[in-house]
């Protein structure tokens, strides 16, 4: 929980530099080998049930990390329950400070709650953190040693599909992708489960008013939904332009004594280059829209302040230091899953296309005597 394992190489490091020899050996779980072996386990297993025609890689890598997933997500749900206990507490000061407690040593108590409270909000954080990177690296992992397999067993026809450019892509660029998606995951419903808390006490706070809050948040998310849609269509095109670049740019390399021979260096200069502004349209268009997205959910905190407290006014609810602060201390809940749904959406586009890239690479045919 601590990490104070790591106390006695930082201590070493701090005496003298640090040698390969004094690097920590990897755990038997994180090795590549052994993370391979398991996955291909779990997958022939798949292969061979009758109620599975067709592998399905996304499934077996989720049972090889079940417990993991289900480890960091109940650590997930404890650091937003944790983070929502921070404004009731602070309405509590609040009335304690306006002469409203209930006991004589009310600020006391609730000055211990509030240390407490971010204790365990703190370290379910960092174990999270921590836990969702590791899982990330080790599916990484067993996605590289599966690609490099797999490359060994390709078919000459998988050959003429995949070339060795896009090989290359698969395990730095879609593998890297995946291998992020673990730490987002759980963002997916964390966010939804902190705006529900955080809309209860916003009643709490600004009664009715609280409709308006919800209403903003409503259009918000579903002026994303065409946004997201435009995003997904973007995202695999700009990934196919890659691979068409790719495949070009490997097969000029591969006959550079031909295209030296004749001089048609500046014809294949011409077909890279514009195989190179195609991707560019498709990148651009993809960061426009992402850039669009951004705005809309940055400007969103600030149109549900302005909504709340134009309908609080409207409404005739009195506003007074107690249910302002808590207004304001929950705000922070609103912002922080609003302004990342549009990184989560992103990685969830990106992760999608690079494992529907990944699983037709592993779906292709192999020679026949492997």
């Amino acid at each position: 929980m601590t990490y104070w394992w790591l106390n006695p190489l930082m201590r070493m490091g701090y005496e003298n530099p640090l040698e390969d020899k004094d690097m920590l050996l990897l755990g038997t779980i994180d090795r590549a080998q052994n993370q391979y072996l398991m996955f291909m386990g779990k997958l022939n297993c798949r292969k061979q049930s009758p109620s599975h025609a067709t592998p399905l890689f996304f499934w077996t890598i989720v049972s090889c990390h079940k417990r993991a997933i289900l480890v960091s997500g109940f650590l997930a749900l404890l650091k937003v329950l944790t983070l929502s206990t921070g404004p009731i507490i602070l309405k509590a000061f609040v009335n304690v400070s306006l002469g409203k407690g209930t006991f004589r040593y009310e600020g006391h108590v609730l000055a211990a709650l509030l240390f407490v409270s971010k204790c365990c909000e703190s370290l379910p954080e960092r174990q999270w953190n921590f836990r969702t990177r590791r899982l990330g690296l080790q599916v990484r992992s067993l996605l590289s040693a599966a690609i490099y397999k797999k490359q060994q067993k390709l078919s000459n026809a998988a050959n003429m599909k995949h070339s060795s450019r896009e090989i290359v892509n698969y395990e730095t660029v879609d593998a890297y992708r995946i291998g992020e998606f673990p730490y987002w995951f759980h963002q997916t419903w964390t966010t939804s489960v902190q705006l529900c808390i955080a809309m209860a006490i916003l009643y709490n706070a600004v009664g009715a008013a609280m409709i308006s809050s919800l209403v903003v948040i409503i259009l918000t998310v579903l002026c994303n939904a065409p946004l997201a849609r435009f995003q997904h269509k973007f995202q695999s095109k700009l990934m196919e332009a890659q691979n068409v670049r790719l495949k070009a740019m490997s097969e000029s390399l591969v006959h550079m004594k031909v295209l030296k021979l004749y001089p048609w260096e500046g014809h294949f200069k011409k077909v890279i280059e514009g195989l190179r502004e195609v991707e560019y349209k498709w990148l651009s268009a993809f960061q426009l829209w992402r850039a669009y997205n951004s705005f809309l959910f940055w400007a969103s905190p600030a149109l549900v302040s302005v909504a709340t407290f134009v309908t609080c006014y409207l409404l005739k609810i009195p506003l007074d230091a107690s249910n302002v602060f808590t207004f304001v201390a929950t705000l922070r809940l609103v912002q922080d899953p609003v302004r990342t749904i549009p990184d989560v959406i992103s990685v969830v586009i990106q992760a999608k296309v690079a494992f529907t890239r990944i699983s037709k690479f592993l779906d292709a045919p192999e020679l026949w005597w492997h």
